[in-house]
């Protein structure tokens, strides 16, 4: 005891020089000023590498040192401040429950790292996220910067600091309001889509070096506006289309002032959502539930003035239901089906199946401008994309009550003629049918919408600016957002239970040494003569890569289509006369497609040698003819159809085959997929099997692999995951090319088996 007494006074005199943890101390000591302790936390942020670093701390006398390690150490505390000795009695309970309240939250964060008390942020700006933690909890936390404030959060804003006001300009909302953030401050809302464009997630940096924290549902309506609306020279455009999209972001407001046009437009979609329509008594078909659902949709659409895409799989009978909605709006005026030449025969026989009672008007070169003129209510002009090009000022001079463009992803380019000559039209409902509403790249998207609803995706510039360059789940959402009320995908498996299943076998075949060596030889001929021309433009470039790939596609089906007077025999060839022998002994039937007319030349010329008989049709194959050749096939009269991949891999119903040949494979499998639903489709009765005859070691291999980035990316996209592109000259170079890193090509005597 009295060993202890000792030890006390000893403490107590060396706390006039040094601070002193103790609990040994004794409460009552003479002459020290007791203090109530400060059980804040207190967060010191210090620069750490390129980043920052953050530790916890208590000031148990408040605002004068020493620093403690909270909810350790003594508990008695004394220190010689101000020239007097304080003591304070520390609550290291409260200081440990306080610091796991802050870590607690802290915890949640991904953009940090923490290691035995110490927070370390690699980026700087992550540290916002611990200043909006401590702001919200600065009853029980303080921040401090020993070396210098570097950020500050002003506040955090929600809705209810936000005033917009809705007006209406022709085809437009316009948008105007602003964000109250002080007296001082007061932000439009141009601005800030600006400043949250630039900012770092929750956080946007202010004039004057502060950060205002976004509440995350304003963060997220913000970022969406932004890929939804315009900025342009009258400020903040949003497009009609795009304004039902956006329908929710506006009800978030407390303060909202619209004008009676935006009401009139909300009364008008609610009606259209309300609206019972029954299917036209004058339709001769029995529509399946999911074709009723297609028809209701089109006419919700219909009736408050926006476009629809029914992108329906292939098979799902698009043509009825779009026959459907032209029988409903068919006294309202008339109507024009434009198509591809090669099923404009099955929409005429589809209308008078279906719907006879609409008035069929078609073109003939004496009475073209006398027809158009003469249309009215009840009168269906079907015409094809050709006409559309050649006779566009006839076309565009009409006001359509429903325009309908089959086989929509014609126009899927915006450069070309048919894409300017569908622009041009005018029509009160507009609707495209296509079971493949993208096939390669994003942008094919924006002109399928830019005809059926103008605006809905904003500029093309706005559009990659926003979805093809942001490469991010988020925008991915936006796209889908924007979309998805003006889509309508169903496929085969998920609404027909009866249909047949579909097997697909890719069936490798090994070339012979000398198809090996003549490929091999073309393929280094490709890369000496591409690697040769460096002078040339990059358009150039692109197009001898493709010219140099058709041959090398062509070698793998059959050297003689490179070269006629080659004697080298095709593997592929024997492979194909195997299986079609196969198929026509088992008494099946199968369609059988190419790319290359020149292949299918050559395997006729096989076929009639083995007595395998077979239809045929390609692209100069004249329409009247097509329709005879397709009801030959249909009632039995041949083992094979032998058809040219664009002629024929769109409108033909060939449920008649239960096989599906393609003897080589082309770069989008969707164009494919479109080809082997001609017999996988409503009306088939038995499993369907399809072959892809693909060549080993070759550029088929490579094509097929390409297959996997690009297949139902119709689906993807819907789905907000679109990864296509447009192959790069690099992309193509590499499809000639072997394994990587291969040895520089040297001139020597390859020639010589090209000879």
């Amino acid at each position: 005891e009295q060993g202890k007494d000792l030890l006390m006074k000893a403490l107590s005199h060396l706390s006039t020089q040094l601070t002193v943890y103790s609990d040994l101390i004794s409460t009552d000591t003479e002459n020290v000023k007791k203090v109530p302790p400060d059980s804040r936390i207190r967060v010191q942020l210090l620069p750490f590498g390129d980043g920052l670093k953050a530790e916890l701390f208590t000031k148990p006398f408040g605002e004068i040192p020493p620093y403690c390690k909270p909810g350790w150490g003594g508990k008695a505390l004394i220190s010689s401040q101000k020239g007097e000795q304080w003591q304070t009695v520390r609550n290291l309970k409260l200081e440990e429950e306080q610091a796991n309240v802050i870590y607690s939250e802290i915890q949640q964060l991904e953009s940090l790292e923490i290691n035995d008390g110490l927070i370390t942020f690699n980026n700087p700006l992550d540290s916002l996220y611990l200043l909006d933690i401590l702001q919200k909890h600065q009853d029980i936390a303080i921040v401090e910067w020993p070396e210098g404030e570097k950020y500050r959060i002003k506040k955090q804003v929600d809705f209810g600091n936000f005033q917009l006001k809705v007006t209406t300009s022709t085809d437009w909302f316009e948008l105007q309001g602003e964000l109250k953030v002080d007296e001082e401050t007061v932000l439009s809302i141009g601005q800030l889509l600006a400043l949250t464009r630039k900012g770092h997630n929750n956080f946007v940096e202010l004039s004057n070096g502060d950060f205002l924290v976004l509440s995350e549902k304003l963060r997220k309506r913000l970022k969406e506006l932004d890929s939804f609306a315009q900025e342009t020279k009258k400020g903040i455009q949003l497009s009609k289309f795009a304004a039902f999209s956006a329908s929710d972001f506006f009800d978030e407001f407390e303060h909202l002032k619209t004008d009676k046009a935006w009401k009139d437009f909300k009364k008008k979609i609610e009606q259209a959502d309300q609206i019972e329509t029954t299917i036209p008594s004058n339709l001769q078909a029995e529509l399946r539930p999911y074709q009723e659902e297609g028809f209701h949709w089109m006419v919700k659409l219909s009736e408050w003035g926006a476009g629809a895409c029914l992108a329906d799989d292939m098979g799902l009978g698009k043509t009825v239901q779009a026959l459907t909605v032209l029988l409903h709006r068919s006294p309202l005026g008339p109507a024009m089906v434009i198509c591809p030449v090669s099923v404009l025969p099955n929409w005429i026989s589809e209308t008078c199946k279906f719907a006879p009672s609409l008035n069929i008007k078609t073109l003939s070169p004496n009475n073209r401008e006398k027809t158009i003129q003469s249309l009215e209510a009840g009168d269906l002009l079907i015409t094809s994309y050709g006409l559309l090009q050649s006779e566009d000022k006839l076309f565009s001079d009409v006001i359509w009550a429903s325009l309908v463009l089959d086989e929509a992803h014609t126009i899927k380019n915006y450069t070309t003629k048919t894409s300017k000559a569908a622009m041009l039209l005018q029509a009160s409902f507009k609707l495209a049918l296509t079971g493949t509403p993208i096939q390669n790249h994003l942008g094919e998207i924006w002109n399928l919408f830019n005809f059926i609803n103008p605006g809905l995706l904003g500029s093309l510039q706005h559009f990659t600016d926003n979805f093809v360059k942001q490469e991010t789940d988020t925008t991915r959402k936006h796209l889908k957002k924007l979309i998805t009320p003006f889509i309508l995908r169903r496929t085969k498996t998920a609404v027909l239970d009866e249909l047949p299943p579909k097997t697909e076998i890719i069936k490798k075949i090994q070339l012979s040494n000398e198809e090996a060596a003549f490929y091999e030889a073309l393929r280094r001929q490709a890369l000496l003569s591409l690697e040769q021309d460096t002078g040339d433009s990059n358009g150039t470039k692109h197009l001898k890569a493709l010219v140099e790939i058709t041959r090398l596609r062509q070698a793998c089906c059959n050297p003689a289509i490179v070269n006629q007077d080659i004697n080298i025999p095709s593997s592929k060839l024997a492979a194909f006369i195997e299986i079609a022998t196969d198929l026509r002994d088992n008494k099946h039937r199968a369609l059988v497609f190419s790319q290359f007319v020149t292949h299918l030349f050559l395997v006729k010329k096989e076929l009639d040698r083995q007595n395998i008989t077979y239809q045929y049709l390609d692209g100069s194959t004249p329409s009247t003819e097509r329709e005879k050749i397709v009801k030959r096939f249909q009632s039995g009269e041949s083992d094979l159809f032998l058809i040219s991949l664009k002629a024929g891999g769109l409108g033909l119903n060939l449920t008649a085959a239960d096989f599906v040949i393609h003897l080589d494979p082309w770069w989008n499998p969707a164009v494919e997929d479109q080809a082997s639903d001609r017999a996988h489709r409503i009306g088939q009765t038995r499993p369907v099997t399809v072959y892809r005859l693909v060549t080993e070691n070759t550029i088929e291999e490579k094509i097929i692999q390409l297959h996997n980035t690009k297949r139902n990316l119709a689906d993807s996209l819907l789905e907000g995951s679109d990864q296509s592109g447009k192959l790069s000259i690099k992309e193509l170079m590499q499809l000639i090319k072997g394994e990587e890193g291969e040895a520089p090509i040297e001139q020597g005597n390859d020639n010589k088996t090209l000879n």
